[in-house]
């Protein structure tokens, strides 16, 4: 008997997670992202046929690649029939039964939550229920967040998503498997995921939904919402519209004079390396947002929507990586991109370069006794870019806090001299002692683990 196997394609970046699910002749995918290379390759080593594509609801943190992959392959595409989209779909409600093939089949559950319109996918082989497709319901020890589609329909789907994920478990045996698109570091998540994988049974135990009453578990959710993505007010949008195909080709090379010309117009110009690179040296006026970490996520909040990005990469393969990156987010082409060094792209103009320090909490503890290394300016200002829910769960005595995401509309705010600047781990202070530096700021960035400004007492 032909198994059932169910593949992750895992887009770590965003912190989701899509699936192929085949018999080893035909497949379904579920929830694509927009790079669906990525799925026909997996589904072209597996000698599957994808027959399916399904989405779970209209996505709010990434464009879909779901239409563009059932096109490719003439799939029957699932979206929910009370979904207003643009584009012809096999329209799929509650109880709906769909033969994927001899041996396997989907039935669809309304799990209203995270959107008024979300559907789960239970997937049933030979012998009963293998799992379920849940999207961004029920995750792995927390649910979707309720708060994306304003904040008068917040309670009201916190409530919806309570009743949702004891519908799933009241459905599902325990061995059932959970298979979530959110939650894994995605913004769409309410807490963050806290296993690799579970089953219906484990959440019983662990989960908040299936622990506590309703009422405690809308508090809950509530309390712990913080901000999320300027950019997802533009997923929803493109993807019920249908979302163009990926464009990867590459993008237009800028020489040092075009790279000038883009900064001295304001433009968003920056550098993909490493923020230990970026700090030791770079083009002024550029920004720093390295391939390793969250691009996508924290350049798609911050950058105004539509706005010229041009990107600097040590090779075209870091260029290539970025883009593909932010096409996932709607940033389809960037302007211009140039790859080499800090020297190549000044043009050989050495006032062209800058430069700042780097510490860590340890020099902060001692600079602010005096006692700290020569090179290093005391601080005036500690400013403190974690997102709210971090700041309320601890912060430095004496910082000021401005969230990264706020930074650029809130340079006013922070009193003069020289900032020391910190987030989590160093990734989001390096975005933000770039964008210090470049209004003119003298900046300390501390690269660090926080909890090392624990141990420094700074906490």
């Amino acid at each position: 008997m032909t198994a059932i196997k169910v593949d992750v394609v895992e887009t770590s970046s965003l912190g989701d997670r899509s699936y192929l699910a085949h018999d080893g002749r035909v497949g379904l995918v579920v929830d694509p992202q927009r790079d669906i290379d990525r799925v026909l390759a997996l589904a072209g080593r597996a000698g599957v046929r994808i027959t399916h594509v399904a989405e779970t609801h209209v996505h709010n943190d990434y464009v879909s690649g779901g239409l563009a992959l059932a096109r490719l392959t003439g799939a029957a595409y699932l979206v929910s029939g009370a979904d207003e989209v643009a584009f012809d779909r096999t329209p799929v409600a509650e109880d709906d039964e769909i033969a994927v093939s001899e041996r396997m089949r989907l039935s669809a559950v309304a799990t209203p939550g995270h959107t008024f319109t979300h559907l789960s996918y239970v997937l049933h082989g030979p012998d009963g229920p293998e799992g379920v497709f849940t999207g961004g319901s029920l995750l792995f020890g927390t649910t979707g967040r309720t708060d994306l589609l304003g904040a008068q329909h917040t309670r009201v789907l916190a409530h919806q998503q309570h009743a949702s994920v004891r519908r799933l478990a009241d459905r599902l045996p325990d061995g059932a498997e959970i298979w979530p698109t959110h939650g894994f570091g995605s913004f769409c998540s309410a807490t963050q995921a806290d296993a690799p994988a579970s089953t219906i049974g484990r959440e019983r135990d662990v989960n908040p939904a299936l622990r506590l009453e309703a009422d405690d578990f809308v508090s809950q959710v509530l309390d712990g919402l913080d901000a999320y993505p300027a950019y997802y007010a533009h997923m929803g949008v493109l993807n019920s519209a249908g979302p163009e195909p990926i464009d990867l080709t590459a993008p237009r090379k800028a020489d040092a004079g075009d790279l000038r010309a883009r900064l001295d117009a304001g433009e968003w110009v920056v550098d993909l390396r490493s923020r230990t690179a970026f700090a030791r040296r770079h083009l002024a006026g550029t920004l720093s947002f390295g391939l390793d970490g969250a691009l996508a996520t924290w350049l798609g909040w911050m950058a105004p929507w539509g706005t010229p990005i041009t990107l600097l990469g040590e090779s075209a393969d870091q260029i290539a990586t970025a883009q593909r990156e932010l096409a996932r987010v709607g940033i389809d082409r960037p302007a211009a991109a140039a790859t080499g060094s800090p020297e190549t792209w000044a043009g050989g103009g050495q006032a062209l370069l800058d430069g700042f320090p780097v510490a860590t909490f340890a020099d902060l503890a001692a600079a602010r006794t005096g006692r700290g290394p020569r090179e290093l300016p005391p601080p005036d200002v500690v400013l403190d870019v974690r997102m709210t829910n971090e700041w309320r769960a601890g912060h430095l005595k004496g910082a000021v806090h401005v969230p990264l995401p706020d930074l650029p509309d809130r340079m006013a705010d922070l009193p003069a001299g020289t900032v020391w600047v910190h987030c989590g781990s160093g990734y989001r202070a390096a975005a933000a002692a770039s964008l210090l530096r470049r209004a003119g700021r003298d900046v300390v960035h501390i690269d660090d683990a926080y909890s090392q400004a624990v141990e420094a007492g700074l906490v």
